[in-house]
């Protein structure tokens, strides 16, 4: 007899990955099915690369499922995940050396859409990527990710009044980058 594991909680999926049987992998399967969206999401805003992002993914997987097999207590399965995929995601960026591949060069330049609105997109793009780490990871993990101030602090151990000044810090500073954009389009 098959259970249903999607009315089981996080919590009862994640302390069922400890045993090692085929229970513990449809646990991970119904864990991998909540999760991997957003995780993925997370892993994409932070790189910028799609590859980069799915081997981070990945990784953050993995890490997750040996964590269960090592006795590891938990009591927010994907704040858990999230704290895992931002280590990794952290760790990528501190190593990364700043290279483009000529496929990813050329592919940029292909007209595959609006002009405007891939012009556009990529300027939130850079402007993310001009904030600082901290200010940047604050305004994903609440705008793009959805989490609550009380969430973010639990993955980053940041107290939630630090939490709110960073996030509205990055969208000042991303306005004011824009708003150059804007003004520079508007005189055209």
């Amino acid at each position: 007899m098959k259970r249903k594991y999607s009315q089981h909680t996080d919590l009862e999926l994640f302390n069922t990955l400890k045993e090692n049987t085929h229970v513990s992998e449809l646990a991970f399967g119904e864990l991998y099915a909540r999760y991997n969206q957003r995780i993925y999401a997370y892993c994409l805003r932070v790189t910028g690369n799609p590859d980069e992002a799915r081997d981070i993914f990945q990784d953050t997987f993995l890490k997750f499922y040996k964590s269960a097999k090592s006795d590891r207590e938990v009591s927010n399965v994907p704040g858990y995940l999230l704290t895992i995929a931002r280590n990794l995601c952290l760790n990528f960026k501190r190593d990364r050396k700043d290279t483009v591949a000529f496929e990813d060069y050329h592919k940029s330049y292909r007209n595959d859409g609006s002009y405007e609105k891939k012009e556009y997109l990529e300027l939130i793009r850079s402007a993310l990527e001009l904030l600082d780490k901290d200010h940047r990871e604050a305004f994903i993990l609440r705008e793009y990710q959805g989490m609550s101030y009380a969430e973010i602090s639990d993955v980053t151990g940041v107290s939630v009044s630090a939490l709110k000044n960073r996030v509205w810090r990055a969208k000042e500073k991303i306005k004011k980058i824009l708003s150059r954009y804007v003004a520079e389009v508007s005189k055209l």
